[in-house]
């Protein structure tokens, strides 16, 4: 099990690598006690010997942590447009490396992606593409370890090299598959949503939209949104989890009972002690009365909910949609959300799945059923699409 320490040892790969049609790439990383993830390990895989060049089949481990190694030969094999690199649910990979380095790996595979393109279900794990595809099992007794710890154990090097050798196999086949079902462009527009910087960009002022609350008074919305905004920056700013600050609960908590000074803010029941004083009082403080004082309300979603005939046309869709994704054979999750559904039934139309490859699928017939040029029908336990006149 090589692994690889030095810059010109990661040149010499990288520089065999770019001589073949592919190579397979995975990390290892720590999140729990950081914001920005740490990146502890890099695995890649070149093509099985005797698929393509003479240097095919080695497999090899990259310590990140290892004094004075650069990356810049590994970031010049992603620019290497000539040889693609595979990933499995490359997100939180891509992610790593653009905050390093603000590139992106091209041209991207991403094996997850192709799955659920091919028909293998909604966000089918590695583990299991390894035991239909490559018809092999996986150790996952590593899984949880800690990777920035040195020396790595031989369980641990053994468990990383297999998410990037039996990748391999999952890869060629997928490709395959793609290019016989004529579904390559799906899975072009699949990565570059992957490959779009604003898909790993978190803004401190648009934190507080994925906050989940039941309340939607305007004040307590801009009370929330400037929480989550000082809460974000300062996570951001410190490299530490944005539950060290505060969590969502304490920060509900917080707009609900506005605390004026620091001991109102010290009755909070959910409030973490360390945040009861310091900096972090102190912006809490100030990000309440700052959320009082604001004129710039934010406008509450409405109840599209609620309008006659929405929560009906909604249900027709789910069956149509699961109608269409069992005749293309690809994931129902992968054309439209849940909420993209009762989004279409209220009348919204600027939505992924209606444009695209989804548009062709599903999304025109989607529009058609809610405007009423189509009705459903089941005949033998199919569901069938009938044109109204």
């Amino acid at each position: 099990m090589v692994t690889i320490t030095t810059t010109e040892e990661l040149a010499r790969f990288c520089d065999a690598a770019k001589r073949q049609p592919y190579v397979t790439v995975d990390t290892e990383f720590l999140r729990e006690r950081t914001y920005w993830s740490k990146l502890c390990l890099i695995q890649m895989a070149l093509p099985p010997a005797g698929s393509a060049k003479d240097e095919g089949g080695e497999a090899v481990l990259v310590d990140p942590l290892a004094s004075g190694l650069s990356l810049e030969p590994l970031y010049d094999l992603f620019r290497h447009k000539q040889t693609v690199k595979v990933f499995h649910a490359a997100r939180q990979d891509l992610e790593i490396f653009f905050h390093d380095a603000k590139l992106f790996p091209e041209p991207l595979f991403d094996t997850q992606v192709a799955a659920m393109v091919c028909g293998f279900g909604e966000q089918v794990g590695y583990e299991t593409l390894v035991r239909k595809i490559a018809k092999a099992n996986l150790d996952k007794s590593s899984r949880f370890t800690d990777w920035s710890r040195r020396p790595l154990s031989d369980a641990q090097k053994s468990y990383a090299l297999a998410d990037v050798t039996h990748l391999r196999v999952i890869y060629e086949f997928l490709n395959e598959k793609l290019k016989a079902n004529g579904r390559e462009n799906w899975l072009a527009e699949e990565v570059a949503v992957l490959e779009n910087p604003e898909t790993y960009i978190t803004r401190p002022e648009e934190a507080w939209l994925k906050v989940r609350t039941r309340t939607n008074s305007p004040r307590f919305l801009a009370i929330l949104r400037e929480l989550a905004t000082f809460r974000e920056a300062y996570a951001q700013q410190r490299d530490i989890p944005r539950s060290r600050v505060y969590k969502d609960d304490a920060m509900i908590e917080l707009a609900s009972t506005k605390p004026s000074n620091e001991a109102e803010l010290g009755r909070s029941r959910l409030l973490l002690r360390e945040a009861r004083k310091g900096e972090i009082a102190a912006g809490i403080l100030a990000a309440v009365k700052a959320g009082l004082e604001t004129k710039d309300l934010p406008r509450p979603k409405s109840d599209q909910q609620g309008k006659p005939g929405n929560a009906a046309l909604s249900d027709l869709l789910r069956v149509l949609l699961k109608a269409k994704a069992e005749g293309a054979g690809v994931a129902t999750k992968l054309i439209a959300s849940s909420s993209d559904l009762d989004a279409i039934a209220t009348g919204e139309r600027d939505l992924p799945a209606l444009h695209g490859w989804r548009a062709e699928v599903f999304g025109k017939d989607a529009l058609r059923l809610a405007d009423g040029q189509i009705a459903l029908s089941a005949k033998d336990g199919t569901v069938r699409v009938v044109a109204v006149d």
